[in-house]
């Protein structure tokens, strides 16, 4: 088993991975990271535990509308792959906005 630090908001952390797997667990952890910086900004600090929920749910929705097969969703996902990372990030921040109103 290998150990991958990694940075997430300015901060390292050691992750797990299995043997050859450190490059992948880099790339996820970039993305994530990407996420994360994008919550901190339109929210401000409000706490890693926070900061990384919030991602995680942003990730989370976007995953859901992928498997649902919603046409938004795979343009979300289109530009995800590709340099519209941030168009994504806001379309996917925009659908959590309307749930969170609904709730």
């Amino acid at each position: 088993m290998a150990t991958v630090t990694v940075e997430i908001n300015g901060r390292p952390y050691a992750v797990g991975c299995a043997d050859g797997q450190e490059e992948r667990v880099r790339i996820l952890a970039k993305q994530f990271d990407g996420h994360v910086r994008q919550v901190a900004g339109e929210v401000g600090h409000v706490g890693d535990i926070r900061l990384f929920l919030m991602a995680g749910l942003m990730l989370a929705d976007e995953l859901h509308e992928v498997r649902l097969g919603n046409p938004g969703a795979s343009a979300v996902a289109a530009a995800a792959s590709s340099d519209g990372v941030a168009e994504a990030l806001n379309a996917v921040a925009a659908r959590l906005e309307k749930i969170a109103q609904g709730l």
